[in-house]
C-alpha cells in the first residue's frame, strides 16, 4: 500500500504556479521549485513528473481557477450582463498598474515564451483563450437579449474583440503605462459597443 503524501497537492501547484509566474519557464530551475514549494527533488518528480510535468499542472491549475473566476463573475453575478462585463473590464484595467498587474497574465507570459516551441502550451493557450471568449460571448448575448446593447450587434465579434483589449490591458500594465492609460483603453472598448 503506497504511503499517503505528506504535502497538499494543490498548496504546491499554487507555489509552483507562482514561481512559475514570477521567473517565466525557462529561468525557473529546480532549486526554485524546491524552495517554493518545500518539498524536494524526488517529491516533486515522484507526485508530478518532470519540471515541465509540474508547469503543465500549474498552468492547468491557473486555467481553471481564472475560467472559474471569469465565469461566476461574467454569467452568474449581480447585476445586469452589461453591467457586470462593465464591472469586469474596469477592474481589469484598474489591476493592470497594480503590483499583481505588473505581473500579467500568466497564461499570456507563459504563451510568448514557449508557444512556438511548445505544442502543448499552445493548446492550452488556445483552448483557455476560446474559454473565455465564449463567456464573453455568453454574457453579451445575455445582454443584447435583454436589449442592454443593440440587436445587431454580434456577440462572438464583440467578445473576440473584449478579450483582445483585457489581454491587451494586462500587457500594457506591465509596461508601467499607468493607471488612467488602463482606464481609458476600457472605456473607449466599452463605449465602442453598440448599445440598445
Amino acid at each position: 500500500m503506497p504511503r499517503p503524501r505528506g504535502f497538499d497537492e494543490e498548496e504546491v501547484l499554487a507555489a509552483a504556479c507562482n514561481r512559475f509566474w514570477d521567473n517565466g519557464y525557462a529561468a525557473t530551475s529546480l532549486d526554485d521549485l524546491m524552495s517554493a514549494t518545500g518539498l524536494g527533488k524526488g517529491s516533486l518528480y515522484g507526485a508530478f513528473g518532470d519540471k515541465h510535468q509540474l508547469f503543465l499542472r500549474a498552468l492547468d491549475d491557473y486555467r481553471e481557477r481564472l475560467l472559474c473566476g471569469i465565469r461566476s463573475t461574467l454569467l452568474e453575478g449581480t447585476g445586469s450582463p452589461w453591467r457586470r462585463l462593465k464591472a469586469f473590464v474596469m477592474a481589469i484595467a484598474e489591476g493592470a498598474s497594480t503590483e499583481q498587474g505588473l505581473r500579467g497574465c500568466l497564461l499570456a507570459n507563459s504563451s510568448a515564451e514557449l508557444n512556438s516551441r511548445d505544442p502543448e502550451v499552445l493548446a492550452r493557450s488556445r483552448s483557455t483563450f476560446a474559454a473565455l471568449e465564449d463567456v464573453l460571448a455568453q454574457c453579451l448575448e445575455m445582454a443584447r437579449d435583454r436589449g442592454e446593447i443593440a440587436a445587431g450587434v454580434d456577440p462572438r465579434e464583440q467578445a473576440r474583440l473584449l478579450l483582445a483589449v483585457v489581454e491587451g490591458i494586462r500587457f500594457l500594465g506591465q509596461t508601467g503605462i499607468g493607471r488612467a492609460a488602463t482606464r481609458q483603453i476600457a472605456r473607449s472598448a466599452l463605449d465602442a459597443v453598440p448599445k440598445g
